[in-house]
């Protein structure tokens, strides 16, 4: 199989397993093992690393003046819905609004904009709880989202990960083994891979 948006290579991971890059006996289980493990990071750190494209996106504003939104590089167009209505006919210039975190970098860790202030003419528009129109997605984003290039940390994390997946294969049941205490189980969690992976956990509310 092909791996889709894997954080790894399967050379890095055969390599990482000493394994022949000739050997191609386990290419196809070490592929899904990768492009399991790097859904697995997706869903522990509630982003994705990997360049999504030029999409649409809308969201609802939490107040004002700052909107949350998925990490986006670029903003090609702004737009609000004047009426909650799902008409964005407000089209705002790169003057109303700043992306943050400023400078691209949280904890000194480069990240795309996860957040939208209102700074020019305009404000997001928010209903009161009794508007019919309350909660609605009163924000549209047309803009590059993702990460350009995957974080050397999360490749990391993905090598570690991918060889923990693959190595199930060994470990029925949890069970890796006996030592002098008895059955020695599979850990739920690598502490490795979770210190890797906790300076880029984004915890979104759904």
């Amino acid at each position: 199989m092909a791996i889709s948006n894997g954080y790894a290579t399967l050379d890095e991971v055969k390599n990482a397993l000493r394994i022949p890059l000739t050997d191609t006996v386990d290419d196809s289980l070490l592929e899904t093992s990768i492009e399991a493990a790097s859904r697995e990071i997706d869903g522990y750190c509630e982003r994705v690393f990997y360049d999504v494209g030029t999409i649409t996106r809308v969201y609802t504003p939490e107040d004002n003046f700052l909107t949350q939104v998925e990490d986006v590089r670029t903003i090609t167009t702004l737009k609000t819905s004047s009426m909650g209505d799902g008409v964005y006919d407000v089209t705002w210039a790169t003057t109303d609004y700043q992306l943050e975190p400023l400078n691209g970098t949280i904890g000194g860790i480069e990240t795309p904009a996860t957040r939208i202030r209102a700074i020019g003419d305009y404000v997001f528009p928010i209903y009161e709880p009794r508007n019919i129109n309350a909660g609605e997605a009163a924000v549209q984003v047309v803009g590059e989202f993702g990460y350009a290039t995957t974080p050397i940390a999360i490749k990391q994390a993905a090598i570690l990960y991918s060889l923990r997946q693959f190595k199930r294969y060994d470990s029925p049941l949890g069970v890796a083994g006996f030592g002098d205490m008895g059955l020695i189980r599979v850990g739920r969690f690598d502490p490795d891979i979770e210190a890797l992976l906790m300076p880029y956990r984004r915890v979104l509310m759904a």
